[in-house]
């Protein structure tokens, strides 16, 4: 792929914050229709077979699934974008240079890539640095405008493609590696061999994420617009093959418990059993290893916390977002300071101590792995609710890290966690629409004591299914005996939300907000709703 050359100026990057917002559309009111434009096939590498083409903005940008014999017939990401001749490139560099000087900031709240193309257009115009380009011309001048000063240059269209999960660079001359949601880990056609435009490219996004990165600061943890998680190095002070990042991708609309239902990622009675926990201030611990999916399960449960109740959330990067008004959100910050000096330093551990005095029903720890944990657990046991994520393997490796330092949390607090849900990424037993994998709850376990266990729910590999036994449960007897009601009245209730669950799915209810409206009006209308799920209690028993 050819660089374009652009330098990046202050005024794009301050535009580009403002993108959180933005809605994704093209710069250009009307795009050209140029298929034309694009390579033809017949120019990929030779003795190559397309698995898989699709296009990423259409007419300028696609992508191509490759299968390469020379690679045993490994599959490559074959990235096309439109190419500039030498008139469109000319008129590129002017306008870019026009932009940078004579662009303003606007005077109100708009659009940021419609004020863009706008002062564009005038300044074409007024200067006329497009010459007489006609429409396929200036839709691609446009097209690079938006990639290189608003979005993220080389990378802009692995961002904006949706099957991919996570970008990683990992030096020089190295080709640039995706995670591909049907295909998997593929090496790129993408390359930076320029060091100075891949310093530069980290930079920016450091910019974009609101950071400094610098040789006396070489790492960065931020997050980029989109809620996309940039990790980086910068220059070869930590990694000898000069700088490098990796770019882990996020919905901006997170997924609900109804979607993680429609992935399969739990069924209808797991989470409405976990629904009625929630509700009575049960702990739940989110355990799984890399990419298993915690952060999105966390999310999920997050939103089914009442309206009423007031959430707190602790974490390095804001990666939790809930539909709840009722939500105090804190980040931690790193030091400012240099060698031992810990100066500005804002860590977890002091904001979960100051998360107390805000009296919340739940304090959300994105993920434990510190001191923290100690506070967090001394909240729990004074009558908090309690979420968090934990990196292991299993239940009985997270009790391991977490009583020992630098967690050091006593056996005796071990109880505090009522449910594991054991989060992991599977090999499916069928393909589904192509996908071999998928994000399971391996198990669902309740603690009784240090050592104490019990498993109430477990995922069947052979059938893809879930084996639940909530007659099992001692956290539903412990909430009947709390309620003055029966076990089978408890078990009635939890068939009844799954019912309702049920419903939300067949009519597409997928968004948090919406399934918090009705997870809220379930409850203000009990009676109501149970004479409603009455009739089809038995519906959901044969699930």
């Amino acid at each position: 792929m050819k660089e374009t050359g652009l330098k990046i100026k202050r005024p794009f990057v301050r535009l580009h914050r403002r993108l959180r917002k933005g809605n994704g559309t093209p710069l250009w009111e009307k795009p050209p229709v140029a298929l034309s434009q694009l390579p033809p096939l017949s120019q990929l590498p030779p003795n190559s077979r397309v698995i898989e083409r699709y296009y990423i903005q259409e007419p300028y940008a696609r992508t191509v699934i490759l299968s390469k014999p020379e690679l045993g017939g490994a599959k490559t990401y074959h990235l096309e974008e439109v190419e500039l001749s030498t008139k469109e490139r000319d008129a590129l560099t002017r306008l870019v240079d026009i932009l940078g000087k004579e662009l303003e900031p606007p005077k109100e709240d708009v659009d940021p890539k419609a004020y863009v193309l706008n002062e564009a257009r005038r300044l074409a115009k007024k200067y006329r640095p497009a010459g007489k380009l006609d429409d396929e011309s200036w839709g691609k001048v446009l097209y690079y405008v938006e990639r290189d000063l608003l979005g993220f240059g080389k990378i802009h269209a692995l961002i904006n493609d949706p099957m991919i999960e996570d970008i990683s660079l990992n030096g020089l001359g190295i080709p640039i590696y995706v995670w591909h949601r049907k295909h998997e880990s593929l090496p790129t056609n993408l390359t930076f061999t320029d060091e100075k435009a891949l310093d530069n490219l980290i930079i920016k996004l450091t910019h974009l994420g609101g950071k400094h990165v610098s040789t006396a600061f070489p790492l960065l943890d931020t997050m980029l617009p989109g809620k996309h998680r940039l990790a980086a190095t910068f220059k070869k002070e930590v990694s000898p093959k000069g700088s490098s990042f990796t770019i882990r991708k996020f919905r901006e609309e997170p997924f609900s418990i109804i979607d993680l239902i429609n992935l399969d990622t739990l069924d209808d009675r797991i989470a409405a059993y976990l629904w009625l926990l929630i509700e009575n201030r049960m702990t739940v611990v989110v355990i799984g290893g890399t990419g298993a999916g915690k952060t999105s399960c966390l999310n999920a449960l997050a939103s089914l916390v009442l309206s009423s109740m007031k959430i707190v959330t602790v974490e390095e990067i804001p990666e939790l977002n809930l539909p709840h008004e009722n939500w105090v959100q804190m980040v931690s910050r790193e030091s400012y300071g240099l060698g031992a000096s810990k100066a500005g330093e804002v860590p977890l551990f002091g904001l979960v101590k100051t998360s107390l005095r805000y009296r919340p029903d739940y304090i959300i720890v994105g993920e434990v792995r510190g001191e923290e944990a100690f506070v967090l657990f001394q909240a729990m046991a004074t009558g908090h609710g309690g979420m968090c994520t934990l990196h292991a393997e299993s239940l009985d490796y997270a009790v391991k890290r977490l009583t020992s330092p630098p967690m050091n949390v006593a056996e005796a607090y071990i109880p505090l966690i009522n449910v594991a849900a054991v989060v992991e990424r599977v090999q499916l037993p069928k393909r589904s629409h192509g996908i071999t994998f998928g994000r399971r709850i391996r198990s669902l376990v309740e603690v009784e004591d240090f050592g104490k266990y019990h498993t109430i729910a477990t995922w069947n590999p052979l059938t893809d299914r879930f084996d639940v036994n909530l007659k099992q449960s001692l956290l539903l007897k412990k909430i009947g005996q709390r309620l003055g009601r029966g076990q089978e009245e408890i078990l009635r209730e939890v068939e009844h939300r799954a019912l309702i669950l049920r419903r939300m799915k067949q009519a597409h209810i997928t968004k948090n907000v919406d399934v918090a409206r009705h997870i809220a009006q379930y409850h203000i209308e009990p009676r109501r709703r149970r004479s409603r799920s009455r009739g089809s209690t038995e519906e959901v028993k044969g699930t």
